[in-house]
């Protein structure tokens, strides 16, 4: 090599980029060494264990008494259940539960929940996904079974007995959930209010039990809409010709099958005696749902979780709130179902398959009479 071609390399090499820093990836831990102390400093194995001797402290903090929380463990435990390997110990199910239910009963962020029970972040999510869709699974089936003709008629027996409105199936309202705004999807959940949500729409029988749910609509959508694309509004027409009705707010259409108030304010005697039995009556969906947010505080925060999880946890509250009050259903139970007869709401004659509106009218119609004349008068009315 000669000297002309070593001092070109030389001066290429001043010129060259220096070479790259050899960059070692830090390597990730497989438990962090904080949740390496579950066992001894998790809320799980420390406060939970000493709530066990506490019965009314145990339900402030899961909602349920101790009893109920071994009966859902047993009933879902199988199905949330994780092997343990030689790699780490799985999360047993009843502590699967107990994040769940804290979830649900304070609407927690993921991490807070996960600093207290010395767990991952992407652990905790995973667990009230998954703890969440086995509620429902595991017991939607008998705490909120899909109505036959026999529960229809029971539960028009307790609207008659308990809210003195005969022959009523459920009354009906929308509940706004509010969530963060989901990416990329524009205005979509932007409801009436300012704010994203999804909306839970519910049939509540006259003690307080949701008996037809639909969740996950938009929130921009009314509560009319909502019914109206719901598999349950579709169905809804198909009852029968008999004057078995549910009962709405304004929000909702007048159908053959759907009853709402009279509009305006300056109203006639039966009317305004029917807006004030529709009202009595239909006060207990609105109970319901001060019931389930009060119960489950997750309905007081902005749910920090996609759609798909915030449908999963409104529908597991409402599988877990009609368990808690599924109990005792026999005592005071409804009077035996009876077929309305000359003392009741008798049955509208079909005007004809495209006259549906007009025979809507008539139905609410024939419940107004019947509000003010004797066989359907109560006493408390005559105040208003």
């Amino acid at each position: 090599m000669n000297a002309r071609l070593l001092a070109l390399l030389a001066v290429a090499a001043e010129f060259a980029d220096p070479p790259a820093p050899v960059v070692v990836a830090r390597r990730r831990v497989w438990v962090h060494n904080i949740n390496r102390g579950r066992r001894q400093y998790g809320e799980y194995h420390r406060l939970c264990q000493e709530l066990r001797l506490d019965e009314d402290r145990f339900k402030i903090y899961f909602r349920l008494n101790r009893q109920q929380f071994a009966e859902v463990l047993s009933l879902i435990g199988p199905t949330i259940a994780k092997m343990t390997t030689n790699y780490r110990e799985s999360i047993s199910p009843a502590q699967r539960l107990c994040i769940c239910l804290r979830y649900l009963s304070t609407g927690d962020s993921y991490r807070s929940i996960a600093f207290s029970y010395r767990v991952g972040f992407c652990t905790v999510a995973r667990i009230v996904k998954s703890v969440c869709e086995a509620i429902w699974q595991c017991m939607v089936s008998t705490y909120m079974p899909v109505p036959g003709a026999e529960d229809w008629r029971k539960i028009a027996g307790d609207f008659e007995k308990l809210a003195d409105f005969p022959n009523c199936l459920g009354a009906i309202d929308g509940k706004h959930v509010v969530i963060q705004a989901p990416p990329s999807t524009g205005s979509q959940y932007f409801n009436y209010k300012g704010a994203f949500s999804i909306v839970l729409l519910a049939v509540v029988d006259a003690r307080y039990r949701f008996r037809v749910v639909d969740v996950g609509a938009y929130g921009r959508s009314s509560d009319g809409g909502t019914l109206a694309s719901s598999a349950f509004g579709t169905a809804r027409d198909h009852l029968g010709p008999q004057p078995h009705v549910f009962i709405g707010d304004e929000a909702f259409p007048l159908r053959r099958n759907l009853l709402r108030p009279y509009p305006g304010q300056n109203l006639g005697g039966e009317r305004r005696v029917y807006n004030f039995r529709l009202s009595h009556a239909r006060r207990i969906v609105e109970c319901a749902f001060g019931i389930l947010a009060n119960q489950w505080r997750l309905y007081r925060r902005v749910l920090g979780v996609s759609p798909e999880v915030a449908e999963s946890a409104v529908k597991a509250t409402c599988i877990l709130h009609n368990y808690m009050r599924w109990e005792g259903e026999g005592e005071d139970g409804p009077r035996s179902p009876i077929v309305p007869s000359q003392g009741a709401v008798q049955s509208i004659p079909r005007v004809g398959s495209n006259n549906a509106s007009r025979e809507a009218v008539a139905v609410r119609e024939t419940f107004s009479s019947y509000f003010s004349s004797l066989p359907g008068r109560v006493t408390w009315q005559d105040g208003i």
